[in-house]
């Protein structure tokens, strides 16, 4: 998909090389990382700004910059199955290759002044914060991890190498040749399915819907990752009992009941201001939709709903993890990840007690190896 209203001329006065790209005929560069196959001329970057053409080579210009970093609750990104409790070092860079009317990091993702990108740090630096943090995973968020998967994959790495887990939270927009590296140190990952139709995506977010519907079954297929999906309902453009009922309907059939589904509320944001907050009703209801469709596991956010919040069991129906905001009340997982009652397993990643970092967040600089705060 070629986007060249989007392509844009700017200097390109730093960045690592980049990979996924091969010279056409006509000597533009094409892009691969992500299906919008963006193609520049030298000095040209593509739509996620961040990926440029310098010279004879795709460059990424954010290698080693973040937008900040902060440790955060797991539930959070939102992941519910996996480490519950525990702190996450959050970190992100700049720009998005989608264009989401709906934006809710708007500041970060459509950056294109790198002035905001505060912070500097290698990988190296990025793992040491988290182990002083007591962070048990990085989450690479804020902004698509996608398009600054260079940097993201050599974090993930030296994390796997310190025994701290790698969380994606992501669009899914991703090209088929990219995926398998992109994936292959995180642990966890929730992927935004933005909505059930094409029309959608093509409208709202100048994308498609089936790369990111291939991601999803590459990673429940092909990995070891454990997947969460969100949903952010829009009133009037994804929240129809109709378009829950499928999308539902595809997940249980194609990625299995377990996966579970968070159903988040929409505030007015970016360039969808006129459009009303999502009412706690509608993501009530899509929940019960996504339960009747086979699904055992959803839940509810950006709303006050303890209920749509909490993990039950599916064979006894017993709160297994009462949730509160990004608060847990309490715990029914015995040291096996099981139902204390009927003893049936639980999908997840879970440990014998849970985390006790609650709903803090914590924003944080990070430190040089030599012990100097990185200007």
């Amino acid at each position: 998909m070629e986007n060249p209203k989007f392509l844009k001329a700017a200097p390109v006065t730093q960045g690592a090389p980049g990979r996924y790209w091969h010279m056409l005929e006509d000597r533009r560069i094409q892009c691969d990382l992500c299906p919008r196959l963006c193609k520049l001329n030298d000095g040209q970057r593509g739509l996620c700004f961040v990926r440029a053409r310098s010279g004879d080579e795709i460059v990424l210009t954010t290698y080693g910059r973040s937008s900040g970093f902060c440790v955060d609750p797991i539930e959070k990104k939102p992941l519910n199955h996996f480490l519950p409790g525990t702190p996450v070092l959050s970190f992100g860079t700049a720009g998005c290759n989608l264009t989401c009317k709906f934006c809710q990091n708007w500041d970060i993702s459509k950056a294109s002044d790198f002035d905001r990108l505060q912070e500097v740090a290698s990988p190296e630096a990025i793992v040491a914060a988290a182990q002083r943090s007591g962070s048990r995973s990085i989450a690479y968020t804020y902004n698509d991890p996608v398009i600054f998967l260079e940097y993201a994959v050599d974090v993930a790495a030296a994390a796997r190498a310190e025994g701290i887990k790698n969380v994606a939270v992501t669009a899914g927009y991703i090209s088929d040749v990219a995926r398998e590296e992109f994936f292959r140190d995180m642990d966890a990952a929730n992927v935004d399915l933005k909505s059930f139709t094409d029309g959608f995506y093509q409208k709202l977010c100048s994308a498609r819907l089936a790369p990111v519907l291939e991601t999803l079954e590459y990673l429940k297929r092909a990995t070891s990752v454990w997947l969460e999906i969100t949903t952010l309902l829009i009133p009037g453009h994804n929240d129809s009992d109709r378009e829950v009922a499928a999308m539902s309907e595809w997940i249980a059939d194609r990625l299995g009941p377990d996966v579970p589904l968070h159903f988040s509320a929409f505030h007015p944001d970016w360039k969808m201001q006129d459009t009303p907050m999502t009412p706690a009703a509608t993501l009530k209801r899509a929940r019960g939709i996504a339960a009747r469709a086979g699904l055992r596991y959803v839940y509810t956010g950006n709303i006050h709903d303890e209920a749509g919040q909490s993990t039950y069991c599916h064979g006894c129906g017993a709160r297994l993890i009462g949730r509160d905001g990004y608060r847990i009340t309490s715990w029914a997982l015995d040291d096996r990840g099981r139902c204390s009652a009927c003893r049936l397993s639980v999908p997840g990643v879970f440990e014998p007690d849970p985390g006790k970092w609650g709903q803090h967040r914590a924003p944080m600089r990070i430190v040089s190896p030599a012990g100097h705060a990185v200007p």
